[in-house]
């Protein structure tokens, strides 16, 4: 990480979406809000699903490590942004290697949501496509695969692109105008070339979270071929409603995800530090 303390500084200031001590008020009470029902709603979802043989199913083993993800997503960011947005509190600082640490594990815990948001779509494309194989399809040992290579690609890629960006020099002004240190808004503080960077950023990201989400929009085709063959109202309701959460927290994260990150990089702006708040503070809300 030579490239940081090249700036003489080891410390960058989060100054957080607004000044202002009004809207501090606000937003303390709702980030707080947010993280206490993330973090109760998860940990119910955790201790239901590993209490009840009943639900020692692939779609709820899935399940489980989507909250679990989604918890500590949410402890990753959420406790320094309350900190941050705490009208009383002056220490607004955070170290240069705890920025890029919780960039690591933010970009890897964003790419493993993502990973177990298509596992679980082709999940439901087994139950429901091909229910008289669903138990010799979704096996345990097929289940644990899949999830320990989402573990796998993500940690890898997490930790791919925070080596990257530690060889970004920074120099300057190091205020960070966002409730957390994220890859764009580093990138345009740095006095070094950051092509390289975005250029790695864009087309790994687009294979990383393109191709998955290319994937799940396959399954769900043939998903909603299977349930319009159905010939009663009430099964295809039935068959509908256990995709339907699902898809609504697909289309939350990846909206935000496009709105913030297809786009070139001098045109960010606060109004995509704000969208970026969705993904990383609303859609693991949702889950519960």
């Amino acid at each position: 990480m030579s490239g940081g303390n090249q700036s003489g500084t080891s410390e960058f200031l989060l100054l957080g979406i607004s000044q202002r001590p009004e809207d501090q008020r606000v937003l303390f009470g709702m980030f707080l809000s947010m993280y206490l029902v993330t973090v109760v709603g998860n940990l119910l979802i955790i201790l239901a699903i590993g209490s009840d043989y009943r639900l020692h199913t692939p779609m709820y083993f899935f399940l489980a490590n989507l909250s679990f993800t989604d918890l500590f997503f949410v402890t990753n960011t959420v406790p320094k942004t309350l900190t941050l947005v705490n009208f009383r509190s002056q220490n607004k600082a955070i170290s240069y290697a705890g920025c890029l640490t919780q960039l690591y594990f933010l970009v890897s815990l964003v790419t493993l949501d993502n990973c177990i948001l298509a596992t679980m779509a082709y999940d439901r494309y087994v139950a429901i496509c091909r229910p008289l194989h669903y138990v010799t399809v979704m096996s345990p040992g097929l289940c644990i695969l899949l999830l320990s290579f989402c573990w796998l690609i993500s940690f890898l890629y997490g930790l791919f692109l925070t080596l990257l960006m530690a060889r970004v020099t920074f120099c300057g002004s190091r205020k960070i105008h966002h409730i957390f240190c994220e890859m764009y808004v580093l990138l345009r503080l740095a006095c070094s070339n950051t092509q390289v960077n975005h250029m790695v950023l864009i087309a790994t990201g687009s294979f990383i979270f393109l191709t998955p989400f290319g994937f799940m929009i396959l399954s769900y085709v043939w998903i909603f071929r299977a349930i319009l063959r159905i010939p009663s109202a009430t099964g295809k309701y039935k068959a509908f409603s256990t995709c339907a959460s699902h898809l609504a927290v697909v289309s939350l994260f990846y909206g935000t995800l496009c709105m913030v990150y297809l786009k070139p990089l001098d045109t960010y702006s606060i109004k995509d530090s704000a969208a970026t708040v969705m993904y990383a503070v609303v859609t693991p809300m949702m889950n519960p």
